[in-house]
């Protein structure tokens, strides 16, 4: 482990966020000297963030943590655009009015991890659409475009695998790195911003932004990267089946994203509760040396703590107590997923509407395969109908669960 002088590069050192630094040195001497603001951008695609941007939300809590600034930043202007990074075509392009509606929702999960105010540590909340809708064509070409080299920006692996595919990149796109970079110009002076963070994807968006601050305004700024969070099997973090994983509430019920977190790979426990969780290092190292079934206290460890800084303590108690009653009981806890029937209703259909499965195809996969069951009996025939009175549970696996309601 590097020996760092400042609380915050130990802290994301040690709890493994640190994948690429620009100067770090000078970084943890500015960290050690003053409280050092630093942002992270998201692109309000929809409503809701899921958990593949939780690692960053998770890095600003670490800066505010160790008494920093963070800044979030909303891609209200860039969101127009789209990061074509590592993305094999173009984003569908968003109006103004769904951009602003998705901003306006996504704001509430920051709440839940950051303490927003006016004082020197407290977090804000910006939108670049601010700046970047103001900008005039012609002179934003010459004094910052010239700061570019397109030879420079066709070598980073964002751009060249995409053209390596023979993909389209379109202009529009192309220029997103020279906004991303603007941003941090522009936060620089706006906030006195002196670090923008990001996944490994955005490693040379970041190191453009840190060039332009230091090629026009003479200033030094500073970039880290986190590496790419997979999970045991290789799979990316946060896809599941059923989708994504998001973290706002009304995109996700509370138990199904406790249930994400409870089903995570013994191998995978004590990295996730290092990077999702406030749990001290010395806890997390008992819990990921438990063995053989015991480790599944720390899968529960997990999930309690992750749940309750995205949803509330009372979510995460809800949502354990119905796991215990589904699994240990064999009931059909109230957290989780319901609907309601007054007709026979296809197990396919259950399936789906239920989120147990993303479409009826994946559905009837699960079934012949042997992998439903209804009120804890496998059941194979994908023709196969639901029908009674009150509460049938429906599984997808051994681990996901949901009710249909007859009355």
């Amino acid at each position: 482990m590097t020996q760092f002088k400042s609380d915050l590069l130990r802290l994301l050192d040690a709890r493994g966020y640190i994948h690429q630094q620009t100067d770090a040195a000078a970084l943890d001497a500015l960290a050690v000297k003053q409280v050092v603001p630093g942002y992270i951008g998201f692109d309000p695609t929809a409503p809701s963030l899921h958990v593949g941007s939780l690692v960053q939300i998770m890095l600003l809590r670490r800066l505010q943590q160790t008494g920093h600034k963070p800044i979030v930043l909303m891609g209200g202007g860039t969101g127009k655009i789209g990061d074509p990074s590592f993305k094999d075509e173009a984003r569908r392009l968003m109006t103004s009015e769904t951009i602003a509606g998705n901003v306006a929702s996504i704001k509430r999960i920051f709440e839940r991890f950051l303490t927003f105010g006016d004082g020197p540590t407290d977090a804000v909340m910006l939108d670049n659409a601010e700046w970047l809708d103001r900008l005039e064509y012609i002179p934003f070409l010459r004094d910052i475009g010239q700061h570019f080299s397109v030879n420079r920006m066709l070598s980073f692996d964002s751009v060249k695998l995409r053209l390596e595919r023979e993909q389209s990149l379109s202009f529009l796109e192309f220029n997103y790195m020279i906004l991303q970079a603007y941003d941090f110009l522009e936060l620089s002076r706006r906030a006195a911003c002196r670090l923008q963070m990001g996944g490994s994807d955005q490693w040379g968006n970041i190191v453009n932004g840190v060039e332009l601050a230091r090629r026009v305004d003479g200033t030094e700024v500073f970039g880290v990267t986190t590496p790419l969070i997979t999970t045991a099997d290789g799979g990316k973090m946060g896809k599941t089946m059923a989708g994504a994983v998001w973290l706002n509430e009304d995109s996700l019920p509370a138990y199904d994203y406790w249930q994400f977190w409870r089903n995570t790979h013994d191998a995978d426990v004590g990295r996730f509760l290092k990077l999702f969780t406030d749990v001290p290092l010395d806890e997390i190292a008992r819990l990921e040396a438990l063995e053989g079934a015991e480790i599944n206290a720390a899968k529960e460890a997990l999930a309690n703590a992750a749940t309750a800084m995205c949803r509330g303590e009372d979510a995460a108690v809800g949502a354990a107590e119905t796991a215990r009653a589904t699994f240990a009981e064999g009931g059909a806890g109230e957290d989780l997923p319901h609907i309601a029937a007054s007709a026979p209703i296809p197990l396919v259909d259950a399936l789906v509407d239920l989120g147990l499965s993303a479409s009826k195809g994946e559905a009837r996969r699960l079934i012949t395969q042997g992998g439903a069951r209804v009120n804890g009996e496998a059941v194979t025939d994908p023709a196969a109908t639901l029908s009674g009175s009150g509460a049938v549970r429906v599984s997808a696996g051994k681990k996901r669960h949901g009710v249909v309601n007859f009355g």
